[in-house]
């Protein structure tokens, strides 16, 4: 199994994890009630996708 001969400086390290910061998931707005919801998933809020219900809201108590 090959070894590093040399250990890689703060420069090269730093390039390397150039790529592995963590992104914040996109938000689009729902069009029936307007609260931000994740892309391509019924809203949470109100159960609409696409201009339809598809999810029976639950009722509050």
């Amino acid at each position: 199994m090959p070894n590093p001969k040399r250990r890689h400086s703060p420069s090269r390290k730093g390039m390397r994890r150039a790529h592995d910061a963590l992104t914040l998931p996109a938000f689009s707005v729902c069009s029936n009630c307007g609260t931000p919801k994740l892309p391509h998933r019924a809203c949470p809020e109100c159960g609409y996708y696409r201009g339809r219900q598809v999810i029976e809201e639950a009722e509050t108590e």
